[in-house]
């Protein structure tokens, strides 16, 4: 054994053999491949998000049993994603990746297949706890293979396909939903899975990392299932068994806090965590774990209620919703790269706050849609959403790994990518629940202030409609308003909930020397 590979592992993360890091066409090929991988899983949680009044149709079920669909995927891969730093360190990260690009491929293919809700739920799960992986291993491995000079813009890069995959979901998902049929959103991660596996091993399989052979923390993860699993189904069934009025909600509820409780105490505890939670024990990256939960579940929560108010309140298609949101990601394009130059040059929590404050600014100006909106208007709003978001999620990034030491970076990059994933499961399951509530609260208030419904009901007679017709459109008229209405409250809610976190951001110490580390973690 030489001498580099006899130091601690603080000092083995810090001094890597010349040959991790790669350079030149074999540099942009692996970067290519691992953040191609890690936009086909965040892709994945919005792909079939304007697709759920297709699914729902197919498979005879609600609406509101269609966005299991997304919540059943994001809360598996929110399981998952934590465990990364564990696989990482246990099997290597190449290792890792490449197996999970393989099974999630397969995962995809029997989602396709499904014949009913149940079936589809499930291989969502799988696809998930597969899929989970994948976005923290691409970043370990980039940062591993990059030059410290090139970090900031890899990770840019990388940030970029985090913030255009969900944005690019509902523009391909609605065109495969509306032209081929929606099991084809699942069938497209096939070959990509496939070949992002093949070319990361033949690229990375000599740079693989250091494996520690560790006993499996059981009673950990059991524990992280628990908990997560409830709380989910707690948020997924609350609207339908009327929240806590329910013994099964109340009991899901108490298992989740009970769950949670007892997994923090144990990992705390625990020699070899299944998750490292001392890594909260850094000041900065508590504070940035906290503000990804918050901006990506308020984030995403805009990607699920654009769609479907879209389609279910103002007609849209699916294409039509989803080219809506691809407007999202026009100006981000651009402006991931010039974030991450500015990183250092620039106070990160400047760039996050300015970067939450134009989010906030877009979200307020949704709180004032209105069904008389043409389609330029509402996509120049969604459009300058785009100047913002990647100047909180690239300096966040950063951040968040430089302030955990070399050896830690796998389990700051699984904890953040849980926070992620979790914000995603919890804010629609929130979100569509509230939307649906306040729709139906609405209208009751909207009914008993009806000025002289009589009267209308016979002025729209008079143009030909019978007594049941003219009815029926006065109903849909005022089911209409009712919901854009709760639209608008939503996004006013959302809105003011972005303005704290941009101001809270400055809680955060700021960063000693500029955002770059100086090699790859593991």
């Amino acid at each position: 054994m030489s001498a580099a590979n006899a130091t601690t592992p603080e000092t083995k993360a810090v001094v890597e053999p010349p040959s991790v890091v790669m350079r030149g066409a074999a540099l942009a090929g692996a970067v290519f491949v691992l953040a191609l991988a890690n936009f086909m899983a965040v892709l994945d949680m919005t792909i079939v998000n304007v697709a759920v009044p297709h699914i729902a149709s197919g498979l005879a079920v609600s609406s509101h049993e269609g966005t299991w669909v997304i919540t059943s995927y994001a809360v598996a891969e929110a399981i998952m994603v934590p465990l990364s730093g564990w696989l990482a360190n246990r099997f290597g990260a190449v290792r890792v990746f490449c197996t999970s690009a393989v099974l999630f491929a397969l995962a995809s293919a029997l989602c396709g297949f499904s014949q009913s809700i149940q079936m589809l739920v499930a291989f969502r799960i799988l696809q998930g706890l597969t899929g989970g992986p994948l976005m923290p291993m691409s970043q370990i491995l980039l940062m591993r293979i990059s030059p410290p000079k090139r970090q900031n813009l890899t990770i840019g890069l990388w940030t970029m396909t985090t913030i255009l995959a969900p944005i690019c979901g509902p523009l391909v998902g609605g065109h495969i939903a509306d032209s081929v049929g929606w099991p084809w959103a699942f069938y497209i991660n096939v070959p990509i899975g496939i070949v992002c596996a093949i070319f990361a091993w033949n690229l990375l399989s000599v740079r693989e990392t250091p494996i520690r052979k560790m006993r499996v923390d059981f009673i950990g993860l059991a524990l992280l299932i628990v908990w997560v699993g409830a709380m989910q189904m707690m948020l997924d069934n609350g609207e339908t068994h009327d929240w806590f009025a329910s013994p099964l909600i109340v009991s899901f509820a108490v298992i989740a806090v009970i769950g949670f409780v007892l997994f923090v105490i144990w990992e705390l505890g625990e020699e070899h965590p299944i998750v490292d939670l001392r890594i909260f024990r850094y000041p900065a990256f508590s504070i940035a774990c906290a503000a990804m939960g918050i901006t990506f579940g308020c984030y995403f929560a805009s990607i699920v209620l654009v769609p479907l108010w879209l389609q279910l309140n103002m007609g849209y298609t699916a294409t039509l919703a989803g080219e809506i949101m691809a407007f999202n990601g026009a100006l981000a394009l651009f402006m991931a790269p010039i974030a991450a130059m500015l990183m250092s040059r620039l106070d990160p929590r400047l760039m996050m706050s300015y970067g939450l404050s134009v989010l906030a600014v877009c979200t307020l100006l949704r709180a004032g849609f209105a069904q008389n909106m043409t389609f330029e208007q509402i996509a120049f709003v969604q459009m300058l959403v785009g100047l913002g978001m990647p100047f909180f999620f690239v300096p966040l990034t950063s951040v968040s790994m430089q302030t955990v030491k070399p050896h830690e970076v796998p389990a700051a990059a699984g904890m953040l990518g849980f926070v992620r994933t979790s914000a995603v499961a919890f804010a629609t399951a929130i979100v569509t629940t509230a939307w649906q509530n306040g729709g139906t609260r609405n209208k009751v208030d909207m009914v008993e202030t009806l000025n002289d419904p009589a009267a209308a009901i016979e002025q729209l007679t008079s143009t030909g409609m019978s007594y049941e017709q003219a009815r029926a459109t006065l109903d849909s008229m005022v089911q209409s308003q009712s919901v854009m209405v709760a639209t608008n409250e939503l996004f006013f809610v959302i809105g003011l909930i972005i303005v704290v976190t941009a101001a809270a951001i400055w809680l955060m110490p700021k960063p000693k020397g500029p955002l770059q580390r100086p090699t790859g973690g593991h």
